[in-house]
Formats: structure tokens, sequence, C-alpha cells
């Protein structure tokens, strides 16, 4: 597994730079590295710590591997935050970066700040990935699992490279400042079926498998955008509790601050009575409230940035760390200001506890991490900023959005584990240029079904909204079938942002089928290049057969199930070998051994 490797180390001593190569335990005038790997059964554990005899700062510092690499190898690549595409790969696709046609823009909208594009260099090339925390290599059933049992003292990036048949296992700990012991690996090799591949390393990790039930909902986002006040979402509420529909939560989206920041500061011309009346009226009708808020952030016109503009974060050069272009675009906030500390625990003591809600969607906590110290690295600071969320969450639910998912294990209890969906299917083409973390219907469902393995495990998964309705929307009938498919299917976090006083009686009938939230086991899944996507898995004791297109062309399915197969939404049994799929639709049937 682990071996043969080696390690590459370097590091500025009295302004000098210094590399070495290592092998096994290493020591120098300047520091000794303790380095071993042990055995957990069939798999493997490796901890590398690095003791200075003098402060140093860190340079670079990642660890090579050999692997044979085989043209049925799918490589599964760990995204940097929520809304990263993540998903198996081929061995000659390549990441995505932002396209060079969209770079005069980057400036005036900062793409770069959604992900990793400030810090981590895109190769651009074929058979090149890179992701973060873990990484899979499957062939056939069997995967080859390299994960980090702690992002504590920095992201760990997985890199394979396919053509010079490497892996390389890299610490974002470049600039670092040590004056002692520091461990930057703890990291597993675990080889077997998913399933318990996976169940081990969260194991490992030390962390429990949820405990909560997944949940449905309606959230005001997906229709409403910042557009709401207290009509519109007493008007959503009276009609699910009129129509008695069996969700669990409702959701106050973005739009009822003043200002990005200013969390309370309620706009009174949108919401008179103020948020505790929403809350209260939420739970009058027996449902959770549940209400966004972005801690980490500020936007240009709040008050907080314009009369505490100590409390913004600020990069090496003294510059205001911008987290990206929403709003009136947005700033960082330093988490290690006490003011700001304090001033976020109000927030959540009065949101909580005053207003009465039970549970807060936080949103866009990467900021918080996008620069790093010189006694912290970003994943050490991410870290930090989870554990000091779930304290001013105390026992209420969070449910984290736009945030590197390792600090987040096992901090939240719900996670948006991809994009935002969008009132289409894949937005213009120009938009396509730009990051990975963009808004697309097609990446949120990639990402629901690449990022299965998260869910009962990390922490619930949510894949972000189905929608149903007819009007402000661009979706075709059968693009919202699929979405709403593919979210009964792998998430646990079923919201939706439609009026569904417009339903009719099929859309009412679809949407009593989603939000019936069943225990289902993901047993096998493929992606095939012609963008057909086959899941089976188990609910109730019964197996069940998934197709999804998610190409722009028809696609056939070579049926192993010839004569075994009955269709779930008409009982229709199904005797041809080759099933034909309509581009953008998914079929369910039951599998009738």
């Amino acid at each position: 597994m682990f071996y043969p490797i080696e390690i590459n180390f370097s590091y500025y001593l009295d302004g000098e730079l210094n590399s070495v190569v290592f092998k096994d335990n290493f020591s120098n005038k300047d520091f000794r590295a303790e380095f071993k790997i042990d055995k957990i059964g069939n798999n493997e554990k490796l901890v590398l710590s690095i003791e200075p005899y003098k402060e140093i700062m860190i340079e670079n510092l990642f660890i090579c591997k050999d692997f044979i690499f085989t043209s049925s190898d799918r490589i599964f690549v760990n995204g940097y935050q929520s809304w990263t595409d993540s998903r198996e790969f081929f061995i000659d696709e390549k990441l995505n970066n932002i396209s060079k046609l969209a770079k005069p823009l980057m400036k005036r909208y900062y793409f770069d700040k959604y992900g990793d594009y400030s810090f981590r260099k895109y190769s651009g090339k074929k058979g090149i990935f890179h992701g973060y925390t873990y990484s899979y290599i499957r062939n056939g059933k069997i995967i080859d699992l390299i994960g980090s049992l702690s992002e504590r003292n920095g992201f760990t990036i997985i890199e394979e490279n396919v053509k010079n048949n490497k892996i390389l296992i890299k610490k974002d700990c470049n600039g670092l400042w040590i004056d002692k012991k520091y461990t930057p690996f703890e990291i597993v090799w675990l080889k077997g079926l998913e399933n318990e591949v996976f169940d081990e390393y969260f194991n490992l990790m030390g962390i429990s498998k949820p405990k909560l039930k997944p949940m449905t909902g309606w959230t005001s986002w997906y229709n409403y955008y910042q557009n709401i006040n207290e009509d519109i979402i007493i008007d959503n509420l009276n009609n699910f509790k009129n129509l008695e529909k069996k969700i669990n939560i409702f959701q106050i989206d973005d739009g009822y601050q003043t200002a990005v920041g200013d969390w309370l500061s309620v706009d009174k011309d949108k919401f008179p009575k103020g948020m505790k009346y929403i809350a209260d009226a939420i739970k009058v009708k027996g449902y959770k409230a549940g209400i966004w808020l972005a801690p980490f952030v500020c936007e240009t016109n709040s008050e907080i940035f314009k009369g505490k503009k100590d409390w913004i974060l600020k990069d090496s050069s003294g510059e205001f760390v911008v987290g990206g272009s929403n709003w009136s675009k947005f700033y960082a906030l330093d988490i290690y200001n006490q003011e700001v500390r304090d001033y976020i625990r109000r927030v959540f003591s009065v949101v909580l506890e005053e207003w009465g809600f039970d549970m807060v969607k936080l949103d866009f906590l990467y900021s918080v991490c996008l620069v790093p110290r010189r006694d912290k690295t970003r994943g050490q600071i991410m870290t930090e900023a989870m554990e000091f969320l779930r304290e001013c969450a105390m026992d209420k639910l969070i449910l984290g959005c736009g945030v590197p998912l390792g600090p987040a294990f096992g901090k939240v209890d719900y996670c948006r584990i991809g994009c935002d969906v969008g009132l289409d299917w894949d937005d213009k083409f120009y938009m396509r240029l730009l990051h990975r973390e963009r808004i697309s219907t097609l990446n949120a469902i990639r990402n629901s079904i690449g990022r299965h393995h998260l869910n009962g495990r990390a922490f619930l998964n949510d894949p972000d909204v189905f929608l149903l309705r007819n009007n402000n929307i661009k979706l075709t009938e059968t693009e919202k079938e699929t979405l709403a498919t593919v979210n009964s299917v792998f998430g646990s976090l079923i919201f939706t942002s439609d009026n569904i006083r417009d339903y009719d009686i099929k859309k009412n009938r679809t949407f009593d089928d989603i939000i019936n939230l069943k225990n289902r086991t993901i047993e096998k899944k493929e992606f095939y290049r012609n963008g057909l996507v086959e899941v089976v898995y188990t609910e109730d004791k019964n197996s069940y057969l998934m197709l999804i297109n998610l190409s722009n062309s028809t696609v056939e399915y070579n049926s192993k199930f010839k004569g075994n197969l009955i269709r779930r939404d008409d009982r229709y049994l199904v005797n041809e070998k080759i099933i034909k799929i309509q581009p953008h639709r998914s079929i369910v049937f039951i599998i009738n051994f």
C-alpha cells in the first residue's frame, strides 16, 4: 500500500532554502522526522511528525508514491468545498480550471475566491487530478481509499498523476512557521468494497454515525431569493399546513436582514413583526424553524464593514480579504479577533434562544480560511472555525454550506455536498467557463451521486432542492423529475422552494412520493462515458435499478436484467434487452429476482 514512498520536505532556516528527501526516520542539524506505518488489519495508517531544533518556515511538504493506473480505473476527486464538482473521473479526463476567456472578469467578480484557485495550481492536462481530505481509485468493485484522519494541521491534497503513475499526498502548509513538534500527516490507506471501506474510514476518525433522522422541508431561496417578506413566508407556511404536507422543517433563507453581516438588524419593511414571530408561526404549525446565516462574512453595504474595519481579515499585504462578488461584494471576518467571536456568539444566542429557531444554515464558511496565518494553516483555521460554530450552536441543528468538507466531518448535522441547483439544466455556455463552484443543476446531481458515501457517516447529506413548479423556472418536466428522483434516493435533507398551492394532482403525488423518505442502501453506482449513470440500491428489502441520462443525447443501456425489470412508475414489465433513455431523463425499475 504505502510502501515504498519518499517524503519531500523544503524549508527556510535563517533565510536559506533547504530541501531534503527521505524514506524513513530522518534527522539533520535542523530537524528530526519520525515516520511510521502501522497495520490495521489489511489496511495501513501512516503518521509523520517533524520536530525542528530551531524555528523554520515550511516551503513544501509532500509524500510521493508509485501507483500503476489501469485503463479501467476510476478516480474519485473530492473538491475543495461543498460546491466544488466532485465525482469519479475516467483516467483520461481533466479537472476544469477557470477558463482563460473568463480571466479578464476575475478582478471584477473574484471567481478565484470560491475555490482553491489562488493557492493550488491547475495543470490543465488530462490524467492529473487533485482533491482534498480523501480520494479513491476504483477498479470494479474494489477501491483503494487514501484519507486524512485530521485536517487540523493543514488541508491534505491528494494528487493522482496517471501519466507518471504517481500519487502525491501534499500538505497545504507552505508559509507555516514551526518551532515545536508538528504532525502534518495522519493518513490511512484502506482497500475493499466501498461501503466497508468508508465505514472503517470514519470509524478510524472516531466519528460516530449520525443519530438524526432525514428531514424534508421548504426553503425560501430557490423561488423568491432575497425578495422575501412576512406575507410570502406565512402564505407558503399556510399552504403546507392546509394541504397537510408531512414536512419537518421550514427555512428562511437570505433576505430577512438589512445587510449580510448585520444579522440582528431585521428589515422592518419586510418583516414588521420580527423574526421571533416567524419562528413561532412555523412551530405552531408543527414544523422546525430554520434560518440562514453567513457568520464569517460581511458585505460592503453592511454596518459592520462601515464601522468595524478592524474586524475584517487582512492578507499579508494588509489588504482586506474579499470573499466573493455576491451582494455588494463581501469580506471575510477575522475569527481570531475577540470582538468578532463575541459578536458571532451574540448572533447565535439571539437567533436560537430569543428568536427560537431550531436550525441554522451556515453558508459561505470557506471565507474564514482564505488566507493562512504565520502560525496556522488554512486547514487549522477551518477546523477551529467549525469547532467554534458547533460551540455557538450548542445542541441546535447545523446545516453546513460552502465549506471544505473535512473540517465539517462530525461537526455539522446536515451538509450541502454540491453546488446550488439552477432554474435551468446547466446555465449558459459562457457561465460554464467559470469556477467549479458555479450554479448548475447538472453538477448538483453529479455531486449528490458522487459524494453519497458521506451520507450517514460524516453527516446527513443535503443535495439541495428539488423543484416541480411551472412558473419561474426553465427546467423541463423531465429534468425536474430527474432532479427530484436523485435527491430522494441520495439525500437526507430534501427541500423544495415551490409554492405548492400551484401544484396539480400529479405534482402533489410526485411531491408526496419524494418526501416519503425511506432507508436506502446504495449497492452500486457507475458513470459511463456516454453520460449514463447506473445505480443499484435497496429499499425495504427490495432491489432497484435507476438509470440516469445526464447527456444531451439518447443513450442505450444493455440490460443485465432481461425479463426481471418492472418500471416503478407504471408497473410495466420490461422485456427489452436494450433500454433507451432520453436526454436528462431518469427511470427507476424494480429488480424482480
